[in-house]
């Protein structure tokens, strides 16, 4: 029997792991990133995602998992700096951005237990590339709500779109390491 949550639980910690690394080796350099910069930087690990899929070679050596990974710390990112505003300076120390971290990866972690129990774990019988394809269509989402100021009639916000990219990722994540 899969353990969904375990399975979340392994991918999150290896996602936090290399953003404490960063964060020793770079500090809270990215507190400077306003919003419209992290979905752009998203953006670019998703198109780099779908460029490898669609030709099935890196010339970097590199493969999707890291891009995943990027990702997830660029959602988490985001998410941040939607809650706190971008700064013009490193302004928080690396312990608070581990906490800032881990409290919006647990209500991002919360969604994605509550929508997986209503979708019942559809994302399993999902394609990887149907993620990459989700995440770009969320970053596409995204940058129209920056461009309409934040505003919107009838759809989910900036932060909505952030945590669903996450989470695809995250499934992504799963699907390779742990396979169907």
């Amino acid at each position: 029997m899969v353990d969904t949550k375990e399975q979340f639980e392994k991918i999150i910690s290896l996602c936090r792991d290399l953003f404490e690394k960063k964060l020793h080796d770079y500090g809270p350099s990215w507190r400077i990133m306003r919003p419209q910069s992290v979905t752009d930087q998203i953006f670019i690990k998703a198109n780099r995602i779908r460029s490898l899929e669609t030709k099935g070679v890196s010339l970097v050596g590199e493969g999707i998992v890291p891009e995943f990974i990027a990702i997830v710390n660029y959602g988490i990112i985001g998410l941040i700096q939607l809650s706190l505003g971008y700064a013009e300076t490193t302004d928080i120390s690396a312990p608070d951005a581990l906490k800032l971290y881990d409290k919006h990866m647990t209500e991002t972690k919360e969604l994605m237990y509550a929508k997986n129990h209503d979708y019942d774990e559809a994302w399993r019988s999902m394609r990887v590339s149907s993620y990459t394809d989700l995440i770009l269509m969320k970053i596409y989402r995204t940058k129209q709500i920056e461009s309409n100021a934040g505003q919107t009639l009838v759809s989910e916000g900036i932060d909505a779109n952030y945590m669903d990219m996450v989470n695809y990722a995250l499934f992504g994540l799963i699907k390779l390491k742990f396979g169907e």
